[in-house]
């Protein structure tokens, strides 16, 4: 971490801060529960305003320190700090200390609302933070032959993983479920600054997924009896923060590249995927955060930035299966489209919209008019997606995973 840490609020930039409350679990809106944005210094309240029908605020403007923060290891804190506390009848107040915000991006704090007082703490950034060097890893792993431990034929993108809050030994360290896309998304907003170019973020996430899913492929944990998929112990694995804000640019590149992963030719196999920050550790075949920095500000495509560090005979592969989800994308669905598919995203948006009534009820007919186009318009617009009015692979999976996180344990 540099020396020369800015203080709270130096003024030189602005980033939006956007709040969803559930009750509960997410797919559940909270409506009018009051939302408090404090200075995490004077613990003066900055802003204060009720969650609407969908549980949610206008963005919310914040300053930030300036963009250059950002550009160098040795410069100032890119990011500011607040607090924030929630509060709704029949919950226990939600508090969330050390809000990252950079300067032109957008964060999202999502809050699942308990009986109980729950205070989430957000650390640093591993940027800027002091967290335990990655102890090097084969990038290939040699798997018995034959095997009853590794479970997965084909590499797949599991619905959830189970991260555990600790090194691997650690019995006593608590186990979080955590959808597989909410993991890649807090890893990724906790491991780089959300301001880098977007081919470099896309490369760093794309390096984060393989990584995770390497991890799933070979059951590394599970073969060795342990009760979980992945540690947050960056000596081991990969920063995880439970409750943390993530941030709108690092969640639409995840909802785009999901089930994507790297791999050498002619190797089954997820690479996994090592990385390091290039200043403080430097090693051969890893991927350097800040120079990943450096190529994508030169114009560098994100698999030309993985190439540059992992080698040419790498490839971007897909993912096979998802599991969890009751009917796979099968292409862009507009204005026009017709079929099964179709259905399936009516009754599932027909199904979303009893909790989230701004989004209008459709005949399930399998056609695609502009009233299913209403109705998707209104649903990228409450779980920010790009508006399009179309069904593309992010939104397709999103409203899955809405769909499938309202009609769980009913």
């Amino acid at each position: 971490m540099p020396e020369n840490q800015s203080s709270q609020n130096t003024s030189g930039g602005y980033g939006l801060l956007k709040i969803n409350v559930y009750r509960g679990k997410v797919g559940v809106p909270a409506e009018n529960a009051e939302v408090s944005i404090l200075d995490p210094e004077t613990n003066v309240v900055i802003e204060q305003a009720k969650t609407d029908s969908e549980g949610q605020l206008p963005p919310i403007r914040l300053t930030s320190p300036p963009l250059a923060n950002s550009d160098s290891h040795d410069a100032p804190r890119p990011f500011n700090q607040y607090n924030m506390r929630v509060r709704l009848a029949d919950f226990g107040d939600a508090l969330v200390d050390n809000i990252q915000i950079y300067p032109d991006t957008t964060a999202i704090q999502n809050v699942s609302l308990k009986p109980l007082i729950e205070d989430i703490y957000i650390p640093y950034p591993v940027l800027w933070g002091d967290f335990p060097d990655k102890i090097p890893e084969a990038e290939i792993k040699k798997l018995p032959f034959p095997s009853n431990l590794v479970v997965l034929p084909k590499p797949v993108v599991p619905s959830i993983i189970i991260v555990h809050d600790g090194v691997p030994s650690n019995r006593n360290a608590a186990n979080y479920t955590v959808p597989f896309k909410d993991y890649i998304k807090n890893v990724a907003s906790s491991e780089i600054y959300a301001s880098w170019p977007k081919e470099t973020l896309k490369a760093n996430i794309l390096a984060i997924i393989s990584f995770t899913m390497n991890r799933i492929y070979t059951e590394w944990y599970r073969s060795k009896g342990y009760d979980f998929t992945i540690t947050n112990s960056t000596a081991y694995d990969q920063s995880f923060n439970y409750g943390r804000n993530i941030y709108q640019e690092i969640s639409d590149i995840v909802d785009e590249v999901f089930t994507l992963y790297i791999s050498r030719t002619d190797v089954n196999q997820p690479l996994f995927a090592q990385y390091c920050d290039g200043i403080r550790i430097m090693r051969d075949g890893w991927l350097s955060q800040w120079g990943s920095k450096e190529l994508g500000d030169k114009g560098f495509s994100a698999i030309q930035i993985l190439r540059n560090y992992y080698g040419y005979d790498i490839n971007l592969n897909e993912a096979e299966k998802v599991e969890g989800i009751p009917l796979s994308f099968s292409g862009v669905l507009s204005i026009g489209s017709q079929g099964q598919a179709v259905t399936t995203i009516q009754n599932q948006l027909n199904r979303i919209s009893d909790n989230y009534p701004a989004i209008p009820k459709l005949i399930e007919d399998g056609i695609y008019g502009s009233k299913t186009a209403a109705s998707v318009k209104k649903f990228q617009e409450i779980f920010d997606l790009p508006v399009t009015s179309t069904v593309n692979f992010s939104t397709w999976y999103a409203i899955s995973d809405i769909y499938n996180a309202i009609t769980s344990n009913q």
